[in-house]
């Protein structure tokens, strides 16, 4: 499930210039550059009439979807989603930011080696991102970390990551929306074999709209996206 204790976020590298959250607040005149508190804030601690919480045990909770968890903004707010997320202990949050950067600024007091709980996944969309983003999350102190390559937009070289044995998942995924960039097939292959080379778990996520396969373009609707990668049949599991 989604919890987005805040909304709004700001653009920061090539991979958000056609972000899906802007495409959506853009059709309520909404101004996604505005970070405000949800009226979900709370949601990972909410009971119901019987007093057993809302978000049942051992869901996986995937974390300010519509933000960055690490953005500036959110820095008064952020300490108290960490007391929520350490009362979770037996619900998994999953983190996805491209401001790997501030985490060591952002974590709570007690974090020491990390969460059990708490996967952090850095978005990394080319080269250059993964060799300016991955570094940092290799030298956190991080229980459980993740990249997701989405929207892929170039040929990305990570095995090096791969083989320090830190990174547990790689997922990869084509750009969506009427602008989408191409995204090819042979990019996704060769992140897979690094990822079978080094046997760490590999997720291709989706096509995108725009993807090239063999040197033939395509044109993929949004419902077939996810579909078509599934049928690939190219996931990992290590």
């Amino acid at each position: 499930m989604i919890w987005n204790p805040w909304h709004g976020c700001h653009k920061k590298s090539a991979g958000c210039l056609n972000c899906y959250m802007f495409r959506r607040d853009s059709l309520y005149d909404k101004d996604s550059n505005i970070i405000s508190k949800t009226k979900d804030f709370d949601l990972a601690i909410r009971k119901n009439k019987k007093g057993e919480y809302k978000i049942p045990s051992n869901e996986i909770v995937y974390t300010c979807m519509t933000s960055d968890f690490f953005i500036p903004e959110a820095d008064l707010w952020r300490d108290l989603i960490w007391q929520m997320i350490k009362e979770r202990s037996d619900v998994t949050f999953y983190i996805i930011t491209k401001r790997i950067e501030r985490m060591s600024k952002c974590l709570p007091s007690d974090w020491q080696d990390g969460y059990d709980n708490v996967v952090i996944c850095a978005t990394v969309e080319n080269e250059e991102m993964a060799n300016e983003r991955l570094p940092i999350l290799l030298n956190l102190p991080i229980k459980h970390r993740e990249v997701i390559m989405e929207p892929m937009l170039s040929r990305i070289d990570i095995k090096n990551f791969l083989q320090t044995g830190l990174i547990e998942k790689v997922t990869c995924g084509g750009e969506s929306g009427e602008n989408a960039r191409e995204c090819h097939y042979e990019w996704i292959l060769k992140v897979r074999e690094d990822c079978l080379n080094n046997k760490v778990s590999f997720y291709f996520k989706q096509t995108g709209a725009n993807f090239i396969k063999e040197h033939k373009r395509y044109k993929i609707a949004r419902s077939k996206q996810l579909t078509q990668a599934n049928k690939a049949n190219i996931n990992l599991e290590f």
